[in-house]
């Protein structure tokens, strides 16, 4: 990278960390990103300045990702997001008078179409007998009845800590992506199995010196690997879907109550997105559950 890109590629990382408040995640993925783009600059471009940067380059950089490395649409559209908050970033600081991205276009995603678990098969997940009864296997327990219950990340449920908690009020607080802060009903039986949960800890475990709700079996706050193979150990017994992430359970949350008549919009505040677009996945659901009514009820269908 050329030295003169160098301070604004560092002050805009910092911006994004300290100003925007990205995860360590997110941060990488834009470094990495940006990374990748000036090292492409560098050898087709050397000696480029900010202001010099065309929209021809950049297209040339997605064709050669595409071509050698086989980048998909995503990826790709992640990488265009990338480039497009650095240059806005460069226009308020004045380095660029105009961004380049105007002239980049970015490539269509195909229709995805979430995996779920059906209703009657997470109806059995919650049998009694299919949970050991020593610490363990109570908090795969609670893990799942939160995950499925709330719709929330692996990540959000990794941090949840009983502060968050309102048991009063029967409602978690959720810290989300980009640190943002939502709050998520729960039922009187969740919060009594959350409750019941604390309570069998603080016996088990004299003192520990954090706040987080679920624990591993020394105490220690549970890390994603422990998360997403309770998940799989567990609908691996009730669902031969080929998807068996903790992101599945969120998927099935979001998709039962779109399918018994929750409203799109409180859909997107109960998940955390930041727009519907990214809860319109959801629709195609209740519209194949319309048709399914539809045929089971119109003389003519």
């Amino acid at each position: 990278m050329p030295h003169t890109h160098q301070p604004y590629y560092t002050e805009f990382l910092e911006y994004l960390k300290f100003q925007k408040r990205y995860s360590k995640h997110t941060l990488l993925a834009y470094q990495n990103d940006l990374q990748g783009f000036f090292d492409f600059l560098a050898f087709q471009y050397p000696h480029i300045e900010l202001p010099g940067i065309k929209a021809i380059f950049i297209r040339s950089w997605l064709a050669d990702m595409k071509e050698k490395e086989k980048a998909g649409a995503k990826t790709l559209n992640r990488k265009i997001s990338s480039l497009k908050s650095f240059f806005k970033f460069l226009m308020k600081k004045g380095v660029i008078v105009m961004t380049p991205m105007e002239a980049v276009a970015s490539p269509k995603l195909p229709k995805r179409i979430p995996h779920f678990v059906d209703e009657k098969d997470m109806s059995r997940l919650f049998d009694p007998i299919r949970f050991a009864t020593d610490w363990m296997g109570k908090t795969e327990k609670l893990v799942l009845e939160i995950l499925y219950q709330t719709g929330i990340r692996k990540s959000e449920l990794i941090g949840l800590q009983e502060g968050h908690i309102d048991w009063s009020n029967h409602t978690i607080k959720v810290l989300g992506k980009g640190n943002k802060e939502r709050l998520i009903p729960i039922s009187a039986a969740l919060t009594e199995s959350m409750k019941k949960y604390s309570k069998e800890k603080k016996e088990v475990f004299e003192s520990l010196p954090h706040q987080n709700l679920l624990v591993g079996k020394k105490g220690l706050p549970l890390d994603p690997k422990q998360v997403y193979n309770m998940v799989r150990k567990y609908l691996t017994q009730i669902t031969t879907i080929e998807k068996k992430s903790p992101h599945i359970l969120r998927h099935s949350f979001a998709t039962h109550i779109a399918n018994n008549g929750a409203p799109l919009h409180a859909i997107k505040e109960l998940l955390g997105h930041s727009s519907l677009a990214a809860t319109q996945v959801y629709t195609h659901t209740s519209i194949e559950k319309l048709k399914e009514v539809y045929k089971k009820a119109h003389p003519k269908a």
